[in-house]
């Protein structure tokens, strides 16, 4: 990825994983369990995380984000851009299809309404910036809150992988595919703005915090 892409909304704000983010993803992965998702232990393995996640970048294999709260000024979770597929012979061309993977959220942050506004600044980036024909998910059977968020934003599901691979329990275990394709957002765009606009109000801001418009923004690297 040639530039470096922010992504920010009321709540949640998204920057590309960096090694600032080690401390404060550490930290977040203590708190809570996630028996479906890989995530790092300790600061060894949370810089291993971070410098696989920037090496991918570069290859434009991925595009990890590290997500903080933007009412509290903390990291609280992660997720991607991940199988990026380019149908277009041109290099430069942006990809036609992506998956959103490896998401994850500390105890607190959970029903938040963060990860919803996470999908969406990730689905709008995806579809009005890329311009991608279908946005995809992979979500462990068992995982039945993270399949239940997927069917009430709107998501398709497409069926399911039967013995696809081992769980992190050691399990073999079935995986659901879900997608939205480019001529559904319209719709779960809609339905997204609605559940958000019908949480409560959100809570006071620190004051170092700032508060901003829903937006997404493309910066040069340092």
């Amino acid at each position: 990825m040639p530039a470096r892409t922010v992504l920010s909304g009321m709540s949640a704000r998204l920057e590309p994983m960096a090694a600032q983010h080690v401390k404060g993803l550490a930290e977040a992965a203590r708190s809570g369990t996630f028996p479906f998702t890989t995530i790092p232990r300790g600061r060894v393995e949370t810089r291993a995380y971070v410098a696989r996640a920037r090496a991918e970048r570069k290859t434009g294999a991925s595009l990890a984000f590290t997500v903080i709260d933007r009412r509290e000024g903390r990291i609280v979770g992660a997720t991607r851009f991940q199988n990026m597929e380019r149908w277009a012979l041109d290099p430069a061309a942006g990809p036609d299809a992506v998956e959103i993977g490896n998401s994850w959220l500390c105890e607190t942050a959970r029903g938040t309404g963060i990860n919803l506004e996470v999908k969406l600044l990730m689905l709008r980036h995806a579809f009005d910036t890329w311009g991608v024909r279908r946005v995809s998910f992979r979500v462990d059977t068992r995982n039945h809150r993270s399949r239940a968020a997927l069917e009430k934003l709107g998501a398709t599901c497409e069926g399911e992988w039967r013995a696809h691979s081992l769980g992190l329990d050691g399990v073999l275990r079935d995986v659901a595919s879900y997608s939205v394709l480019a001529q559904e957002w319209p719709a779960v765009r809609e339905i997204i703005g609605m559940r958000l606009s019908l949480r409560s109000p959100l809570p006071a801001r620190r004051p170092n915090v700032p508060a901003r418009v829903m937006t997404a923004r493309t910066e040069v690297n340092p």
